[in-house]
């Protein structure tokens, strides 16, 4: 069990920075398919209010395979992140949620541009 714990508390957690109680009420508000709203899941789990450097950790957690970048697969998965038991985004949330983030047109979100898009 020790090895367990060491292994998950070297990784970075939601938890670490946001409320377990604000990111149960971020979810719960966009549990019906087709309900996500970036701004308002944004503003809801806390993300707003948080400093460039907690963003950035955020960011990284958010990059499963870390690669410097967001890509759709992950941004499929992004509710999935903050509750393992969170639905997967549709496609048309997936595609709405890249189209406000990705703003150099290269198919991915970049730490910037996740900076800009929690801030917007």
């Amino acid at each position: 069990m020790a090895e367990a714990k060491t292994e998950s508390s070297s990784a970075m957690a939601m938890t670490d920075i946001l409320s377990a109680q604000d990111i149960e009420a971020a979810l719960t508000s966009c549990k019906a398919a087709d309900s996500f709203n970036y701004k308002s899941f944004f503003s809801k789990v806390g993300l707003k209010g948080k400093s460039t450097d907690q963003v950035k950790k955020i960011f990284g957690i958010l990059d499963q395979d870390k690669s410097g970048f967001i890509e759709e697969d992950e941004l499929q998965l992004f509710l999935q992140n903050f509750s393992s038991s969170a639905r997967a985004l549709t496609a048309a949330e997936t595609k709405a949620f890249m189209a406000a983030g990705d703003t150099d047109g290269d198919g991915k979100i970049g730490v910037d541009e996740f900076q800009a898009l929690v801030k917007a």
